[in-house]
């Protein structure tokens, strides 16, 4: 079974957020935002939800998660996993410093979502912040066993680029070994560290050895390579393997907008360093599938 752990859903909601970033009028602001892009407009939720099954149906991928990547657009996510529940698993960006936090991550888990993604470098919040200990409480007391989903190290967002929006971001925000105390604290908490943390493996690796519910996950191009000119990724898998086993990778792509769809690119790459790591089929079944399957097994509420 073929699972990818990373996927960006980019719905209107999401759209209409970075035209308001930009300072456009509300009338007609999320379709100059996609026509600026270039990109597909998504059309409504179900559409782009129904567009992403047809997608994954095409290459042959069983379920994914699906990330909505600005605060605050749970819904759309939600309305996309309830559309297609066997087939989509629903994250959700969450700034936990701000007011009422801990409340919409309770609504959106009781909603059926099953992560919370955290980005310390673009919300510019400590992970040592009582807000996050907030959000791990939540997640910890759910019966549905929520993830939360961590990015650390380099941080670059590709449409804020596009668009023109200054990414006043704080990079050293996003260090994996702030995550050690409360990996500790909240040990039935599954947290999942993308991008192998981004240009911070060791320290991914570091934690993952430590806290046995800290998990990476494989997406994108892993750009972060080029800081470390003699690390391949063949060697990367070797590494993470060497450290953390088989169990706690989960394959993903970091896929997101149309008209490109679903990265095979990436998926493509990550198989040929899977064989040239010499990675053994259980293992690599596990990477590619099991592990996600394992972690988002069917709503438990």
């Amino acid at each position: 079974m073929l699972c990818d752990a990373h996927v960006h859903f980019f719905s209107p909601g999401f759209f209409d957020a970075l035209g308001a970033q930009m300072g456009l009028a509300a009338a007609g602001r999320e379709s100059a935002v996609v026509a600026k892009t270039g990109w597909d407009d998504p059309g409504s939720i179900e559409a782009l939800a129904d567009r992403w099954i047809a997608e994954l149906d095409a290459h042959g991928v069983a379920r994914a998660a699906m990330i909505a990547s600005v605060p605050g657009d749970e819904t759309s996510v939600s309305a996309a996993v309830a559309r297609h529940p066997a087939r989509l698993v629903g994250f959700f960006m969450l700034d936990p410093t701000q007011d009422e936090a801990a409340e919409r991550a309770l609504r959106a888990f009781d909603s059926g979502l099953r992560g919370v993604c955290l980005f310390p470098a673009m919300h510019r919040f400590a992970l040592t912040d009582a807000g996050v200990d907030r959000i791990f409480a939540r997640a910890a007391s759910h019966p549905s066993r929520p993830s939360v989903f961590v990015h650390c190290g380099a941080l670059s967002v590709g449409v804020r680029k596009k668009l023109g929006l200054a990414s006043p971001f704080e990079m050293r925000l996003g260090n994996p070994l702030d995550l050690h105390a409360l990996a500790g604290r909240y040990p039935t908490v599954p947290i999942i560290i993308p991008h192998f943390g981004a240009g911070l493996l060791r320290e991914a690796l570091m934690l993952a050895d430590q806290c046995p519910n800290v998990h990476l996950d494989t997406s994108s191009s892993n750009g972060w390579m080029r800081y470390l000119p003699d690390v391949t990724l063949p060697q990367v898998f070797r590494t993470a393997l060497g450290v953390v086993g088989p169990d706690r990778l989960l394959f993903g792509t970091d896929s997101s907008f149309f008209p490109r769809g679903w990265n095979k690119d990436v998926f493509e790459r990550q198989q040929h360093a899977l064989n040239e790591a010499g990675v053994d089929p259980d293992t690599r079944a596990k990477i590619m599938g099991a592990n996600f399957e394992r972690l988002f097994s069917e709503r438990t509420v």
